[in-house]
């Protein structure tokens, strides 16, 4: 079993930046993937950005890129989230999830963290 944890979320205004972090318990075959998500009110869960292990692979939704950043740290077995510019249109529950897949699709993770909360005001 893999545990995994976030944080880091808040309140922040339009145009600023908040960092999140994803704990993960260890790493195993199962978790080469570790991706980010998220869902807001009334809405279905979307990907976000993904990262793997052991490359620099790394993927963004467009509605982020240039704006979020994924990165990793394999010795603290970490992975985190940089979102600068941030949008009203970015509030929601940001999930961390671990997965063997290279995929933008949630089902594909095994692993999810309880959520953070971000919400951006106008």
């Amino acid at each position: 079993q893999v545990q995994l944890v976030e944080s880091g979320g808040g309140l922040v205004q339009a145009g600023g930046s908040l960092r999140l972090s994803c704990a993960a318990s260890r790493r195993t075959g199962s978790t080469s993937v570790m991706g980010w998500f998220r869902q807001a009110p009334g809405k279905e869960r979307e990907f976000v950005a993904l990262t793997i292990w052991s490359s620099a692979n790394t993927a963004y939704a467009d509605s982020v890129k240039g704006r979020f950043a994924i990165s990793r740290d394999n010795a603290k077995n970490a992975v985190y989230l940089q979102m600068n510019s941030l949008k009203p249109e970015d509030t929601a529950v940001y999930y961390c999830a671990a997965g063997r897949t290279h995929s933008f699709s949630g089902r594909s993770y095994d692993y999810w963290g309880q959520g953070t909360q971000v919400t951006v005001s106008s």
